[in-house]
């Protein structure tokens, strides 16, 4: 079949879910990519001021829980219907975001994170199995691979409006994308129709209990359960360009450098991209991830084409884990391109092989079941990132926590960081009280405690995970059978 006869192929369905899941995502990467900033900044620019461990165990649950949920909410919308389960997503994900950007305490926050996460898990499953629907085994590959386009179109975008939108007013950014989400309801009502789908009268409480026993009779397979265990690793990792490179570039690295170099190429693009400041804010050097992923992963899924799934994973994992350790490694804004680019192509080469390989591995008549569960290793991976990025960024690296150590170290006599003396207030009378400036501030806590050392942890994780997975490959995989 040509192209062109594929394209129109496709029903309006197909079209709308894909238009749909562009601005979910929009709405949710925009949210997302600036959320560690929003937990922890202090609080006279209009962040929350949370702990990094607070922050770290807010999004790593939360978001833990989100991808455990698409198992549940599946059989939801086969017993109610797709419209309906939308409309009550996007009516959560929009009111979700309202009160996450009008909450101001750790509990009614993290309250507001959790609703918004069981609307996201509504969404997710109901929009993937509207393009299956919508697709037959002759259009699939091109219908996924333009949903996937979708997908990174929307997390490109949205980072951007929001990094624009919190420099005037961070309630701004939660606004806009509970706006973003209530046009996806318009879409949904006007356009959206529904699936053909099988009919039942079996009650949702069985059916429910009965995806559980899937699950776990899906886990009995002990191959298959290594495998989900050990990915666990990757996703640990791959996390932290969203729970720490942010705060980690906000706290230790001088953007303006970035900002001066492309003035020096177009006045225009540094103006579009910069800061009033000056600055490049931090989500938009963490987005050029997404920007690499547009352009380039058609390209690197072909050069990976031919290689055995667990194989390109292997290879992508060690470079991904390489890329992890130079983000972390330097305080110069300038590497982060060269950095973030070997992450990526490693995240390109290996990412879409974990879904390959397991539709490879699974039984015939257990297909969706086994792709199911690969959202566990995911929901597993966002948890243990929150616990690298809290509590251990924290004690390691964290900007706050390392001047108060120096601060007793010196025995001077600085108030606590409270409602009423900020973190902004705190480093301030420690530039004082210490005779530097905030550069020179930085970098002598740069100089004397090492917070780029991370990288060690982050990329001992993604090797750890390489070497598990070579040793799956040699001794649980039949090597002449090997898939």
């Amino acid at each position: 079949m040509k192209f062109s006869q594929v394209i129109k192929s496709y029903p309006r369905t197909f079209w709308v879910s894909n238009s749909m899941e562009l601005f979910e995502r929009w709405a949710w990467y925009g949210m997302f990519m600036v959320l560690a900033l929003y937990l922890t900044g202090s609080t006279e620019t209009g962040a929350l001021g949370f702990s990094q461990e607070q922050k770290g165990i807010m999004m790593g649950s939360v978001v833990a829980i989100l991808y455990v949920l698409p198992l549940i909410t599946g059989a939801i919308a086969d017993k109610f219907g797709y419209k309906k389960v939308l409309a009550v997503a996007f009516a959560m994900l929009a009111s979700g975001y309202i009160f996450m950007g009008y909450f101001n305490s750790y509990a009614t926050v993290f309250f507001s994170f959790i609703w918004l996460a069981i609307g996201a898990g509504l969404f997710k499953p109901v929009i993937s199995a509207c393009i299956a629907k919508t697709t037959t085994p002759a259009t699939a590959s091109v219908g996924f691979g333009i949903f996937y386009m979708m997908v990174n179109i929307g997390a490109f975008i949205g980072p951007i409006v929001a990094s624009k939108l919190r420099g005037t007013d961070w309630s701004l950014v939660f606004t806009v994308s509970a706006g973003i989400v209530l046009l996806n309801l318009l879409i949904l009502l006007i356009f959206f129709k529904e699936p053909e789908r099988k009919h039942d009268n079996e009650k949702l409480g069985k059916a429910v209990s009965t995806v559980f026993r899937n699950i776990a009779t899906a886990l009995t397979d002990v191959k298959f359960l290594i495998f989900l265990i050990i990915v666990v690793g990757f996703w640990t990792m791959y996390n932290q360009l969203f729970y720490t490179l942010p705060v980690f570039i906000e706290q230790w690295m001088d953007t303006s450098v970035v900002y001066d170099a492309m003035h020096n190429i177009s006045p225009w693009l540094a103006s579009k991209i910069g800061t009033t400041q000056g600055t490049v804010a931090p989500e938009m050097l963490t987005n050029i991830d997404a920007m690499y992923i547009v352009l380039f992963q058609i390209l690197v899924s072909y050069a990976v084409m031919k290689l055995k799934p667990l194989h390109a994973m292997i290879t992508g994992f060690l470079v991904s884990s390489i890329g992890i350790g130079l983000m972390f490694m330097f305080n110069n804004p300038m590497y982060l391109f060269f950095s973030i680019l070997i992450f990526g192509l490693g995240e390109m080469s290996g990412s879409p092989k974990i879904s390959e390989y397991v539709g490879r591995i699974a039984p015939g008549e257990k297909v969706a079941l086994y792709m199911g569960c690969s959202f566990l290793p995911m929901a597993g991976g966002n948890f243990f990132a929150g616990l690298l990025s809290g509590s251990v960024y924290q004690n390691m690296s964290d900007k706050i926590s390392l001047l108060q150590r120096e601060v007793a170290a010196r025995s001077l006599d600085i108030p606590a960081i409270g409602k009423n003396f900020t973190q902004n207030d705190y480093i301030a009378r420690a530039c004082e009280q210490m005779g530097m400036s905030q550069t020179e501030l930085t970098q002598y806590l740069w100089n004397t405690y090492q917070p780029g050392n991370i990288w060690m942890v982050f990329s001992a994780i993604g090797i750890g995970t390489v070497i598990l997975l070579i040793l799956y490959d040699r001794l649980l995989i039949p090597q002449k059978s090997s898939k």
